[in-house]
């Protein structure tokens, strides 16, 4: 993570149209966005110069903006060429881009109809989401007490601010107590996801993961499924209960063997422990990681190897 505040950064930050000095970059504290969480953002990872699936999440910030009923002035176009510009501008290869758009201090109350809709981008230098070497052995769970919210009382497949609270009290409950991240259920009881990353099973050679019904169909996830399908692998996308990662259960309910998260930020890391239960850091996910890591590599870099 950052050495310094994110606030006291160097360089530029892109800004409604424009590309501001980065301690410039400042809202007003009676902004919308602020106060009820009127803001969408995006999570992006540039690699060897280039942002990868950069077209993909400009188009989810632009849809997720609609979900909260509100459209952002700067086409898919538009965002793109800002998020490379700024890239080269920052003088980076391997970076963290952070688009968001947010309602902005016209007006202050839930209802907010005549706010502006503001737009800005940064980039910054980010290491790995989880410590390096513990990644390696796979990383451990807790089990979070917060669960995703049904579908129907919360914009669930926008990257909406306001949907990353619970996220941000379950992994700080986790990391209190020495885990890396935290899983969590659904409303319903079934297992959803980590705090910031999609959730993936391996049982018998089959690849298992929760139906993205209440929480967000990342696009890494997508990435990786279509990555498993290309080496054989069967993926199957069902409800899956927290009983069935129990070591110990019945023939027909028995454990699986391997577990991975995914996301931008996590890339796919392996998972060794959630809760009570264990498990392998195995070819699977040792495959799957060495996939996505070539994956993101751009093709001018993997044709000079």
């Amino acid at each position: 993570m950052a050495s310094v505040p994110f606030d006291q950064m160097d360089g530029f930050i892109w800004m409604n149209g424009e590309f501001v000095k980065w301690t410039d970059a400042k809202i007003h504290v009676l902004t919308h966005g602020l106060h009820y969480a009127s803001a969408v953002f995006e999570g992006e990872r540039a690699y060897g110069g280039e942002i990868f699936k950069l077209t993909d999440h400009s188009e989810r910030l632009h849809e997720s903006a609609r979900l909260l009923g509100f459209k952002i002035p700067y086409s898919v176009a538009e965002i793109d060429d800002a998020c490379r510009t700024l890239l080269k501008k920052q003088g980076f290869q391997d970076a963290y881009v952070r688009p968001i758009a947010w309602r902005g201090s016209e007006q202050m109350g839930v209802s907010a109809q005549n706010s502006r809709i503001n737009c800005a981008i940064a980039i910054w230098q980010w290491p790995s989401y989880f410590d390096p070497a513990q990644k390696l052995k796979g990383i451990r769970l807790d089990l979070a007490e917060w669960r995703r919210p049904d579908p129907r009382t919360a914009p669930s497949k926008s990257k909406a601010a306001g949907l990353y609270m619970i996220c941000t009290m379950s992994k700080h409950a986790a990391e209190a107590k020495g885990y890396a991240d935290a899983m969590m259920l659904d409303w319903r009881g079934q297992v959803a996801e980590a705090t910031g990353a999609n959730i993936f099973f391996v049982k018998d050679g089959k690849i298992h993961t929760p139906t993205p019904d209440c929480f967000l169909d990342g696009i890494t996830r997508r990435t990786v499924i279509g990555l498993a399908k290309d080496r054989g692998f069967e993926v199957i996308e069902r409800t899956i209960m927290p009983e069935e990662l129990e070591a110990i259960m019945p023939e027909e309910l028995e454990g699986f063997q391997q577990c991975f998260l995914t996301g931008t930020a996590a890339e796919v890391t392996p998972v060794s422990e959630i809760g009570p239960s264990r498990f392998e850091v195995g070819e699977i996910a040792k495959t799957l990681m060495n996939d996505y890591s070539a994956a993101v590599q751009p093709k001018h870099a993997i044709a000079a190897e």
